[in-house]
């Protein structure tokens, strides 16, 4: 699948997307945001695939939305008529693109680690939000900053933003719209580490591999979606309920046995099963919602 706004790229079990529309610092017009719901099928499927790295060419991370046009770039109609990834019938309300990215990442069955090396404001801080691990360089500059362009958060940032750094934090950056560096952004947990430039896709990679290098892919996958899915259970039994479901369907499989095994015998674990092939019937846990608007604000 050929892009055009970002690079994808597959070595030693970790595949690479990186927005590249540097002279634009990576903004998000409507074809980057078709490819970016489309670029996670190719990690879903390939099964070469274990880990994600995210990051931006350039010197920013993700400018947010492309408003080199002016307030235009804010028409969510014809930008869903540009990216050509719904039907609209008259009186349709379109979906928030940044929220079609988020949640195909949310629903990515391999763990995702964001490299932020530049400035991620608007949607390129929102962006990140349903990753796994964000790392930042010391250069980022973040900025949830909506209220001051007159628009609302996108990305469904705010479901997944107060669950990373508290409703608190969440609520002075969203209402604030202010920009805020690297070291903020630590404190606040909206980080894992901040890095000089130069080292911060090292940092991402050996992170990346640190997750997937000894662990079964079908459990990884399991596990991810378990955690980002019950992040959001009304009640432990939900969670309880499904993790006694699949740890059933686990008991038996040639992992568990695999995992047994090498545990005796003091060795490290050969994992043969595959998302592609043998993730558990049901899977996974929940499924999406429909996409039900109100028909009226007032």
């Amino acid at each position: 699948m050929p892009f055009t706004t970002i690079s994808y790229d597959v070595d030693d079990g970790v595949a690479t997307i990186t927005l590249d529309r540097p002279d634009k610092l990576n903004a998000l017009d409507s074809t980057m945001e078709r490819e970016l719901v489309e670029v996670w099928d190719l990690v879903d499927a390939d099964d070469a695939v274990r880990a994600v790295v995210v990051t931006g060419r350039g010197r920013a991370f993700c400018a947010g939305y492309d408003l080199s046009e002016g307030a235009g770039g804010f028409d969510v109609v014809a930008r869903a008529q540009m990216r050509g990834t719904e039907e609209l019938r008259p009186g349709d309300v379109p979906r928030d693109s940044g929220g079609l990215i988020s949640l195909r990442i949310f629903r990515c069955l391999k763990p995702i680690v964001a490299a932020i090396n530049g400035a991620g404001v608007g949607f390129g801080a929102t962006f990140s939000l349903p990753m796994d691990v964000r790392l930042a360089s010391e250069r980022a500059r973040f900025g949830f900053v909506f209220s001051r362009r007159g628009m609302c958060l996108d990305g469904a940032a705010s479901w997944f933003l107060p669950r990373v750094v508290g409703i608190s934090t969440a609520l002075e950056w969203a209402t604030s719209g202010r920009i805020f560096d690297a070291a903020e952004a630590l404190d606040a947990g909206l980080v894992r580490s901040v890095h000089p430039p130069a080292e911060l896709l090292p940092a991402a990679y050996a992170i990346a591999r640190e997750m997937t290098e000894q662990s079964a892919p079908v459990s990884v996958a399991l596990n991810r979606q378990l955690l980002w899915q019950m992040a959001g259970a009304a009640h432990p039994m939900d969670a309880h309920r499904m993790e006694s479901i699949y740890i059933e369907q686990r008991a038996s499989s040639a992992d568990a046995s695999e995992g047994a095994d090498s545990f005796l015998e003091k060795r490290r674990a050969q994992f043969a099963q595959t998302v592609g092939g043998d993730l558990p019937s049901g899977f996974p846990p929940l499924q999406e919602p429909p996409f039900e608007p109100p028909t009226s604000l007032n």
